[in-house]
């Protein structure tokens, strides 16, 4: 799917690590909620969730670190989840931004 229909965007931006990281957050009307965002390159970035979250990478590549365990790759049209309450790295690859959807719950 390349957009989503009847939402609600919240308008101000959320950023992260001066910039590095911007993502908005879409409200739906059942009461899920998303962001989508851009990571951009050359840095390590850290998060730690408050829900579970699902990561969707949709273009560019990037690597992640879940919970400590081994990086790993990850390409468009990939996903990672990770837990509640769980740390992770993420880091843009090949000099070029990542674009992702968040899904949270």
């Amino acid at each position: 799917m390349d957009q989503f229909d009847h939402i609600s965007v919240v308008k101000k931006a959320n950023v992260y690590f001066e910039g590095k990281c911007v993502s908005h957050t879409l409200l739906f009307a059942d009461g899920t909620r998303k962001s989508v965002g851009v990571i951009m390159p050359n840095a390590v970035l850290t998060f730690n969730t408050g829900a579970p979250e699902i990561m969707e990478i949709i273009e560019g590549s990037c690597r992640a670190n879940i919970a400590e365990s081994a990086w790993k790759t990850y390409q468009p049209g990939e996903q990672f989840s990770v837990a509640a309450h769980t740390r992770f790295d993420i880091e843009a690859l090949n000099n070029a931004p990542v674009h992702y959807v968040c899904h949270f719950g």
